[in-house]
């Protein structure tokens, strides 16, 4: 009789033991894995890091900006030398003419008009050369009135070349800086990083590497819309989505290293349009096109001022070089990219 109570107990604790088993491997197969997503600190991390890259990357524009101006008031200043190089080299010349008129001058009238007509042997002879000496004169004002003229260019020629040396040492002081912001700004991204403890760390550029092989994958895929397109813009496009993948540097165009003007400049030169290494000054190339009206090869530009530049693709995206620590992509955009204000675009 006390063999059933005890058979139904064993079955019991075993029919709660297994429940207990299930329920614990049912917990730990939905518990999240820790690799799976980063934790709040490790994403904050992560936006500070790329809002300093962004920052960089601004910078690095700022100072293509300021690359391109310096060029062309160096050229301007080259040209102003060059003219006052010319304008002086004039002035010489008349100082010498001038000189060689004075000194025929004083062999004309050494002793004096009027003693040289008193002990003269020969007053028709003297009458003579004193027309000769009034052809002299008449020369030397014309001299001296030209000699006032290009002394009067040389002086104004002069002043615009310390006007646009000034310039262009402010230009230069302004790529300076801008440069060293770019530095500035990805050395504060690094040291940021270099806090973390080492497996936060690795566990973060995992998760950036995952993210941008999932964003290559993605981009491959959109590529095969510029297939479809034809003439400069096709021509630049398929340059530019071959270059996906590779890393972005700033100041760089290529061959496997970009930063977002140096790709669109490359792309545009296969097509066999010159354009600036400079968003900014990309901007002042072909026509402008309303955003209802854009069609892939389309530059596209954002920023105030304007620090970023694209190749539409069709579908609201573009194919562009993003930042430090990014590769070439296509993304989509909308009114803005990121924090900076979608401005307007080109069609070359």
């Amino acid at each position: 009789m006390t063999r059933a109570p005890n058979a139904l107990f064993r079955r019991r604790v075993f029919s709660q033991t297994v429940v207990f088993f299930l329920s614990l491997c049912l917990a730990i197969t939905l518990a999240p894995v820790a690799s799976a997503a980063p934790n709040a600190d490790l994403k904050s991390v992560r936006a500070q890091v790329e809002q300093l890259q962004e920052d960089a990357a601004e910078a690095g524009e700022n100072a293509q900006a300021a690359k391109i101006q310096l060029s062309k008031l160096k050229k301007q200043l080259s040209a102003v030398q060059q003219q006052a190089d010319a304008q002086k080299q004039t002035v010489d010349s008349i100082k010498k003419s001038l000189a060689a008129i004075a000194v025929a001058r004083y062999k004309s009238t050494g002793l004096g008009e009027g003693l040289e007509l008193l002990f003269s042997s020969d007053p028709s002879l003297y009458l003579s050369a004193a027309g000769s000496l009034e052809s002299v004169t008449r020369k030397q004002a014309i001299e001296l009135r030209k000699y006032a003229t290009a002394k009067q260019r040389l002086d104004a020629t002069s002043l615009t070349v310390a006007d646009k040396l000034k310039l262009v040492q402010a230009a230069e002081a302004r790529y300076r800086a801008q440069a060293a912001q770019v530095e500035k700004k990805l050395a504060q991204a690094e040291k940021i990083l270099a806090k973390l403890e080492k497996e936060d760390r690795e566990r973060l550029l995992k998760l950036q590497a995952m993210d941008e092989e999932e964003r290559k994958k993605y981009s491959l895929e959109q590529a095969k819309l510029a297939n479809a397109v034809s003439g400069r813009a096709g021509t630049a496009l398929r340059f530019a989505v071959k270059q996906i993948g590779d890393r972005y540097v700033w100041g760089a165009a290529g061959p496997i290293r970009w930063d977002c003007s140096g790709l669109t400049m490359r792309a545009y030169e296969q097509a066999g349009v010159r354009l600036p290494h400079s968003s900014r000054a990309q901007y002042s190339f072909g026509r402008s096109i309303a955003r209802g009206n854009l069609q892939p090869g389309d530059l596209v530009f954002f920023g105030s001022p304007i620090s970023h530049v694209g190749i539409y693709i069709g579908k609201n995206q573009m194919v562009h070089a993003p930042r430090p620590g990014a590769r070439v992509q296509i993304a989509e955009f909308g009114s803005a990219f990121g924090r900076k204000k979608y401005v307007g675009a080109r069609r070359l």
